[in-house]
């Protein structure tokens, strides 16, 4: 399968989530359901999905939900509760409050002022969805001068879209780790915890100039951010017994798809969303249920001035 046809392969495989959410808006949607939609694996799919349309699954339905609503409060006399149970709402209060949020009005006032509401909401799906379709366009544009700079020849294409992101794949090995565990918001927090807990561990320990992993267990779309898990980890040896509040365990080895990455901390969210967006779709790999993590071998460099830092984004793959 060359790399366009299975970057359209995964445009496909998401239309049909969106499709089967459409069919299914009254009816509990659960990550596991949807995602078996698609044939992704569980694990990831609200990255994947939040990467391919710009927003996270629970947005995406909650906004579904509601515009569906208002289409039927414009087009119909039914009851607002039989409006209210037809998208997955509980009960018409559940519904009012949501509906008032999204729209700013309730849905009794959507109602009356049908025609002009109808109006206003049709140009706004339609302006989102080609704000999402430029955004698609772009990154498909980009595909094709690629493309179009080589020889014609769509492995030719592929093999330089990969060099330019600089992706490998790679069998890892599975390795025996010590990790300390910090629970909240990702972002300058993890950076902390890494300065003030993490590395000085790592002195005390005896374990400065040994391969060193990130290991986010929790996606933030869906798990509360206070509530977010990550492990900053090191390679031990087999014999190795843990001091002090580090833990012990292991990282799985297998086929990831490995992704230098130069930059600061606020730069490696948007590393990853093009690992995922931009990369995945055309690489003809797909998730699975391994964890994700940051590399960082025992010569990585850091600039404290800057805060410019080196590592490789590790991404679990098997074939699509």
């Amino acid at each position: 399968m060359t790399w366009r046809e299975s970057r359209r392969e995964y445009g496909r495989r998401m239309n049909s989530v969106l499709d089967y959410i459409d069919r299914h808006l009254g009816e509990p949607l659960d990550l596991e359901t949807v995602a078996a939609v698609a044939h992704f694996s569980p694990y990831h799919f609200h990255r994947l999905f939040a990467a391919w349309m710009g927003e996270t699954l629970g947005d995406y339905l909650w906004r579904r939900r509601l515009e569906r609503g208002a289409l039927l409060l414009c087009n119909g006399d039914q009851a607002i509760l039989a409006v209210a149970l037809s998208i997955g709402f509980g009960s018409p209060e559940a519904f009012t409050r949501a509906f008032k949020a999204r729209f700013g009005c309730t849905p009794t006032s959507w109602r009356k002022g049908a025609a002009e509401r109808a109006q206003a909401l049709l140009e706004e799906m339609q302006a989102r969805r080609a704000q999402q379709m430029r955004k698609q366009d772009q990154v498909q544009r980009k595909l094709d001068q690629a493309g179009q700079e080589g020889n014609g020849d769509d492995a030719d294409s592929f093999k330089a879209w990969e060099a330019h992101m600089q992706v490998r794949i790679v069998q890892l090995s599975a390795c025996k780790i010590a990790y300390q565990r910090y629970i909240g918001p990702y972002g300058p927090g993890v950076s902390r915890f890494w300065a003030q807990t993490f590395i000085p561990w790592l002195a005390a320990a005896g374990l400065t100039g040994r391969s060193c992993y990130g290991i986010g267990h929790d996606d933030p779309s869906v798990t509360a951010p206070d509530k977010c898990r990550y492990d900053a980890a090191v390679v031990v040896p087999d014999d190795y017994v843990a001091s002090g509040s580090a833990v012990l365990s292991s990282l799985p080895g297998g086929c990831y798809a490995v992704a230098r990455f130069e930059g600061t901390g606020a730069d490696i969210g948007d590393a990853w969303l093009t690992l995922l967006r931009d990369w995945l779709p055309s690489s003809g790999m797909q998730c699975d249920n391994r964890p994700c993590f940051e590399h960082y071998p025992a010569d990585a460099q850091y600039d404290p001035e800057t805060q410019v830092f080196n590592c490789e984004l590790c991404l679990p793959v098997r074939p699509a």
